[in-house]
């Protein structure tokens, strides 16, 4: 049965043959190749940042008592100087009625060590009085200036006090959270929320001790690292959610302490926030653009993964593939990969289908390359 079979098929192929029509040929395509070059890249540095407001300020009173009124709302902007939250004030301003009494009787007692004062210097002259009675009432004279000065100051820290229980915001910003409620006891232990400046926001973020070392050359003096920073290059800001932030930043910061735990240093970028966009405790990433001069690039797909090594198809003499173990770093842009060991300049590799190609296949066919 079998030879029937293929007995049948011989003869439909030598019939198809005998009345002139042509077979398919098995043809041979080339593979894409390139010619490994250095070249320069710019790299996308990215680091994980939260923003914080340029003047954070925690909100406090700076007197006890009751808290009578809350005149903002959370999430609300505010102006410097508007008012926040109001203390009661009564018992403050009792403080500053008495320490204005106080005020008056130590005047009053100043007065009257006066006029004893300059009546027994009269009479010291006139010798009718002792030189102790004249040094005594002249002391308590000076004793009572002095009560005056302390009069003075308590009132003055009264009123500054009776102050206290209006509280202003001290920058314009973004008013956080508020914990507390009207009718809440108050102390300057309580926090009653947090204020923050946002027309100029940081980016906080830490670098690590081998990014600095290859962003800072070791021989580089401290006042070079200043103008370092100032040269570097404008960093974007990306929210979590993919959005990039509009306004671009600049580095302003680089702690010069390593955090021991961690190995690393904090930077800081500010960004511009004339939209009041940008909030404290927003997370996201910057991305900071770097160039790398003088390397070898090539494209991903040059590339094939087999299990933990990265291969490369290099092209031999006689057009065949063989395969080689690469080391790469990622460029970040999606399309290309650095070598830093395994190509030379010169080499020629297989791009696109490197993922089909086998060892020792040939890949190349110039002769029938048109």
């Amino acid at each position: 049965m079998k030879s029937f079979k293929w007995t049948l098929m011989l003869g439909t192929i030598a019939g198809l043959v005998s009345c002139g029509i042509d077979m398919p040929k098995e043809t041979q395509s080339s593979f894409e190749t390139m010619t490994v070059e250095k070249s320069d890249i710019e790299l996308p540095y990215k680091f994980s940042a939260r923003m914080k407001g340029q003047n954070d300020v925690t909100v406090t009173p700076q007197v006890s008592g009751q808290l009578t009124n809350i005149c903002v709302a959370e999430g609300q902007q505010v102006k410097k100087g508007q008012t926040l939250f109001i203390i009661d004030s009564r018992n403050a301003q009792l403080d500053l009625e008495a320490a204005q009494a106080n005020l008056q009787a130590a005047l009053a007692q100043e007065n009257s060590a006066k006029l004893e004062y300059e009546s027994n210097k009269n009479l010291f002259e006139k010798k009718i009085v002792s030189r102790y009675m004249l040094d005594n009432s002249e002391n308590s004279y000076k004793q009572a200036q002095a009560s005056v000065s302390q009069a003075r100051a308590s009132v003055s820290r009264a009123k500054v006090n009776l102050g206290f229980c209006t509280i202003t915001a001290s920058v314009s910003g973004i008013i956080g959270e508020i914990p507390v409620r009207v009718g809440d006891q108050v102390s300057p232990a309580t926090q009653l929320t947090m204020l923050s400046g946002n027309t100029t926001m940081y980016a906080e973020f830490s670098v690590t001790e081998a990014i600095v070392e290859a962003m800072v050359q070791n021989s580089m003096k401290a006042t070079d690292v200043e103008k370092y920073i100032a040269n570097l290059p404008e960093a974007t800001f990306v929210m979590k959610s993919g959005t990039e932030y509009p306004h671009k930043g600049r580095v302003v910061s680089l702690t010069g302490i390593v955090n021991a735990a961690t190995g690393s240093l904090t930077s800081k970028v500010s960004f511009p926030n004339p939209e009041g966009h940008l909030y404290s405790g927003i997370q996201g990433t910057v991305v900071m653009p770097f160039a790398e001069k003088d390397v070898i690039v090539i494209p991903q797909n040059a590339v094939v993964r087999l299990q933990d090594k990265a291969l490369v198809y290099k092209v031999q003499a006689d057009s065949t593939a063989t395969a080689v173990d690469v080391t790469i770093e990622d460029t970040g842009n999606g399309k290309d990969f650095i070598v830093t060991s395994g190509l030379n300049v010169g080499d020629k590799i297989v791009t696109t289908g490197a993922n089909n190609v086998t060892e020792g296949q040939r890949v190349l066919f110039p002769e029938e390359v048109k």
